[in-house]
């Protein structure tokens, strides 16, 4: 059936035909939403209130503008009062200085406070610009980065931004959605530059990753999870920049400096009594390792966390282990410094 036909039989009722329409939507929205909020969980929520409030006033839905562009102005305003209940997340290095890597790692904070990763089977999304007026493309405006930038707008700037520089709609379709004028758009809209632009790198990881070619990304990753197996701390050490960082969302410990990052790594996770298995991963649009520690009362591996690395060039810059709730369990003795696990 054609979307004209699909939405007539959803407007008497039709449930089948209202899910056949708007499920082609579903991926994307789901990562304007996570755009938006920073959270997985808080987008798929965002999502189903979106589908629930379209369905409830579809008889309402003229065809005035497209079904995409409807979809998406009630996703936005969804999002924009899930944002006024609670403040924005932030990935560690953005939320307090880094830690002594001497001392033991610090609490868990709540869930809300902490950027997730996107996991990239979840993203749907093509590759390049989601259309002529788009300035950043779709997987670039996944990356942690972007993400963590975004973050730092206010709401309505936030969301100026994604449906006019990411989706790529026009300024009067966002103006429409917001219910404001072309103008004030275009203001928000150079205002939100100005401090994005300042806190994105001069490099996506999208260019990076394109640069370095599929071989290359194979061979970094590989290196990566087999080192990390065997605790060889020398051969991740030589991955790394200088200035590189590892943090450990939910908790707000981070460590910088090359030299600091190998003290915390032989502090606990990579100092020969854990047993590791890491597999190759993708997620918000970068290189990432998903770890599984050994559980003597299991009997088996657990998924412990999801390493997302940033590359400069064919070194690593960041590593965000996002740690799995099971790892949020398990206690080193004091003193174990910036560790996992």
């Amino acid at each position: 059936m054609t979307e004209s036909k699909l939405l007539e039989a959803a407007v008497v009722g039709g449930e089948t035909a209202y899910a056949e329409l708007v499920e082609p939507h579903r991926p994307a929205l789901h990562a304007h939403c996570y755009r938006m909020l920073g959270s997985v969980h808080d987008a798929e929520d965002a999502v189903q209130e979106t589908l629930l409030r379209a369905w409830r006033s579809l008889a309402s839905f003229q065809g005035r503008s497209s079904l995409r562009s409807w979809l998406y102005t009630i996703a936005t305003n969804v999002c924009l009062r899930a944002i006024e209940r609670r403040p924005g997340r932030v990935l560690p290095i953005d939320y307090g200085p880094p830690a002594d890597p001497h001392r033991p790692l610090s609490e868990p904070l709540v869930e809300s406070t902490w950027i997730e990763p996107y996991p990239d089977e979840r993203l749907g999304l093509d590759d390049g610009l989601a259309g002529p007026e788009a300035r950043y493309e779709q997987r670039e405006s996944v990356e942690l980065a972007f993400i963590a930038a975004l973050q730092h707008l206010p709401a309505r700037q936030r969301a100026v931004l994604i449906l006019r520089d990411v989706l790529g709609f026009s300024g009067a379709e966002v103006a429409a959605a917001l219910q404001t004028t072309p103008a004030s758009v275009y203001s928000a809209l150079q205002r939100a530059h100005e401090t994005v632009d300042h806190r994105l790198p001069e490099r996506s990881q999208q260019a990076t990753l394109r640069a370095l070619g599929d071989a290359r990304l194979r061979e970094i990753v590989d290196r990566y999870v087999q080192a990390w197996e065997r605790h060889d701390v020398g051969a991740i050490v030589a991955m790394l920049t200088d200035s590189a960082t590892i943090a450990m969302p939910p908790t707000a410990t981070w460590c910088g400096g090359r030299d600091t990052v190998a003290a915390s790594l032989r502090a606990r996770p990579l100092n020969g009594s854990l047993t590791w298995r890491l597999t190759p991963a993708r997620a918000s649009g970068q290189l990432a390792a998903r770890a599984f520690l050994w559980d003597p009362a299991a009997g088996g591996f657990r998924p412990h966390h999801t390493a997302v690395l940033t590359l400069h060039g064919e070194l690593i810059d960041e590593i965000n282990t996002f740690l799995e709730p099971w790892a949020l369990t398990l206690h080193a003795p004091e003193g174990d410094g910036c560790r996992l696990g």
